[in-house]
């Protein structure tokens, strides 16, 4: 993913694929760089910024993982997607706003 992301950064699914992939073997503030950029270019990509969320909430910056967790469930509301809308919520009450 990497040489692929090379090749073309400006391409958003290639940084998020690659973004994921760093969260998912915990690799965490790196896939944020990544998710940052993705998000930078497409607004209002829910998923990103849930993720984002998640990883702030990771390292330990509950205010930044306040801030993209809120625009998730903004998103998730606006683009009627519960699921999403549902883990934003409680990911947001474990932090202890809702």
């Amino acid at each position: 993913m990497r040489g692929r992301l090379a090749q073309s950064p400006e391409n958003e699914l290639f940084r998020f694929s690659l973004g994921k992939a760093l969260y998912d073997r915990g690799e965490t503030a790196e896939a944020v760089s990544h998710f940052e950029v993705a998000l930078t270019h497409k607004p209002d990509w829910m998923l990103v910024a849930i993720l984002l969320g998640k990883c702030w909430r990771q390292l330990g910056d509950f205010v930044k993982a306040r801030q993209y967790l809120e625009l998730g469930r903004k998103l998730a509301h606006e683009q009627q997607h519960d699921g999403p809308l549902e883990e934003a919520t409680a990911l947001l009450s474990e932090l202890g706003e809702a």
